[in-house]
């Protein structure tokens, strides 16, 4: 026995092995977040709330799978416009302020996650709202 050449045959294989399980890992770890964006939007449907990740996890976005059917609207429902819902208002507005918050923040380059969080947020309420973000 020659301990040098088994310690390099060891060695291959536990590399082998690294790189297998570093694969299946990565590609379990995608299946179970598309699993979860899944469920999140069945449930958004079905109850009309968002799922909240637990408190471990700071964030979880996913995009939607195709683009949302956008119903005809007749000539006359689009020239007269509605009234201004005040809720919906209010969230354009924080959207707008937080917009211009970040991109004061780059400018002075400093961190924008909080309020990238923040802006996600907001716009995912109008969205619930069924207002275009």
């Amino acid at each position: 026995m020659d301990p040098i050449a088994d310690y390099q045959k060891w060695k291959q294989q536990g590399e082998s092995l690294r790189a297998q399980a570093k694969h299946a890992m990565e590609t379990r770890f995608r299946d179970l977040l598309v699993e979860a964006a899944g469920i999140a939007q069945e449930y958004q449907r079905d109850f009309g709330a968002t799922l909240k990740p637990p408190a471990a996890i700071t964030s979880f976005r996913y995009k939607r799978a195709g683009a949302p059917k956008v119903k005809k609207v007749a000539k006359a429902a689009k020239a007269a416009p509605a009234a201004p819902d005040p809720k919906i208002a209010a969230l354009e507005k924080q959207r707008a302020q937080l917009q211009k918050r970040i991109e004061a923040a780059k400018a002075a380059g400093k961190a924008t996650k909080n309020l990238d969080d923040k802006l996600y947020e907001v716009e995912d309420e109008l969205r619930l709202a069924g207002h275009a973000a």
